[in-house]
């Protein structure tokens, strides 16, 4: 899926929006906000329509997950992106990645990415500390 002209600064806006929101369980979580960012950058389908709402908890949203059919996250993303990128250090900016550090699902800003966290909202994390990415 190719990324509509001037993606790079709908990222920006899109990051920009991300930090002045509070995280919410199911409305402004790693997930939503990952797969709302990759709808901006590409124009594409918002898949997060299929969860966004659906819990306020984690374990709400586990369960969500568990009944569109994922085990976790990295089964949900390879089932929504696809195959992975050979390697998290080949991500790009835009990229969706999944962290090991409890961000979950997060966006590719270069040598970091950013996502929400339950207690602090938008985070910023090595992109190191990723293990997975999919192009965008």
């Amino acid at each position: 899926m190719a990324r509509v002209d001037h993606w790079e600064r709908l990222l920006a806006a899109a990051i920009d929006t991300a930090r002045a929101c509070p995280f919410v369980w199911g409305v402004h979580d790693c997930p939503t906000f990952a797969f709302e960012t990759r709808m901006i950058l590409t124009g594409g389908e918002d898949v997060a329509a299929l969860w966004r709402g659906r819990y306020t908890t984690a374990l709400g949203g586990e369960r969500v997950m568990r009944r569109l059919g994922w085990a976790s996250l990295e089964e949900m993303g390879r089932a929504l992106l696809g195959e992975p990128r050979p390697a998290v250090l080949l991500a790009r900016r835009g990229d969706i990645v999944l962290a090991d550090t409890g961000l979950g699902f997060g966006i590719c800003t270069g040598a970091s990415a950013v996502g929400m966290a339950p207690e602090e909202g938008l985070t910023t994390v090595p992109l190191t500390s990723c293990r997975l990415a999919w192009a965008v």
